[in-house]
């Protein structure tokens, strides 16, 4: 299946193409998200733990505007080298920053632990990475313990023994005129993951859950982050974009409590490909909103 008003995941918007690859035995994988020519990429993160590449340029004050694709990994710090294999992939397409010596494929990316769910020993790499990018497409993104979210868990607040399954996560909404804006996400949160009237899609507490942090000892490790990209076919610039990635966090606090803790990575991408003129200010408020829709969808 293309593109068509069935897709409601990233890849309705045109141009964008997401592939994943995984071992589901370990427990680990990749997802690439493979961006249009010429899409600007921006950057938030807000958790304690990142585990990032590539993230510097995509800063205002940076001469790098566009990107040309993201990475997401399990395999915690090991799973960055996943986007060695992006950037082969798109180097044999003759598709990155073009210097004397050649093209640079720009591929920013973003980990998340998952060592302690599957075989520690098995983790994204360069072929995870470049298997990834040759299953990329633009049908609907498929869901849940996929990609870089085959290990993910989420309502780790009470230790392991309490964690869920966590996943992949996407969703689009449609602003009309044929302006788009989209979420993809890997979940692997601490906390738990809650519906919009705040019952527990998936977790330990939901409601209850600040009590139940009042007799929190800290958690014992640095295992947790929601990783992803919010997307959109509207022109905007460098710092719009960012903003926009800025603004997406809204929806993390929206859909996970508690969210960006000292012991999450959260870090999410702004792409936007510029087709359509829009209103910064209207893109940026349902970004927010797609993203608490892409992690509820991912649990």
């Amino acid at each position: 299946m293309t593109n068509s008003t069935l897709n409601e995941t990233l890849t309705r918007i045109s141009g964008f193409k997401v592939g994943h690859a995984h071992n589901l035995e370990a427990r680990t994988g990749c997802t690439v998200i493979l961006c249009p020519p010429k899409t600007v990429g921006g950057v938030d993160q807000r958790g304690g733990s990142p585990g990032t590449r590539e993230t510097d340029l995509l800063r205002p004050l940076h001469a790098v505007q566009h990107v040309n694709a993201i990475l997401l990994s399990g395999g915690s710090a090991y799973g960055l080298a996943a986007a060695d294999g992006v950037m082969r992939y798109l180097e044999e397409q003759g598709i990155g920053y073009p210097t004397p010596a050649g093209v640079v494929p720009i591929v920013p990316a973003a980990i998340l632990y998952d060592l302690a769910v599957g075989d520690p020993k098995v983790r994204p790499d360069a072929a995870m990475g470049y298997a990834a990018s040759e299953a990329a497409s633009d049908a609907p993104i498929a869901l849940g313990s996929v990609g870089a979210g085959a290990g993910a868990t989420v309502g780790k607040l009470m230790g392991p023994d309490s964690a869920l399954r966590g996943g992949i996560g996407s969703a689009c909404i449609d602003l009309g005129d044929g302006l788009y804006v989209a979420a993809l996400v890997a979940v692997n949160a601490l906390g738990d993951v809650v519906a919009e009237d705040g019952s527990l899609l998936a977790g330990v507490g939901a409601l209850n859950i600040l009590p139940l942090m009042a007799r929190l000892t800290m958690p014992d490790a640095d295992s947790n982050t929601v990783i992803g990209v919010v997307a959109t076919n509207a022109k905007l610039d460098k710092d719009q974009t960012n903003k926009m990635a800025q603004l997406a966090h809204d929806g993390l606090a929206r859909a996970i409590r508690p969210a960006h803790t000292m012991f999450d990575g959260d870090t999410i991408f702004g792409l936007a490909s510029g087709q359509i003129e829009a209103n910064p200010l209207v893109i940026g408020a349902f970004a927010a909103e797609v993203m608490a829709t892409a992690i509820r969808r991912a649990v």
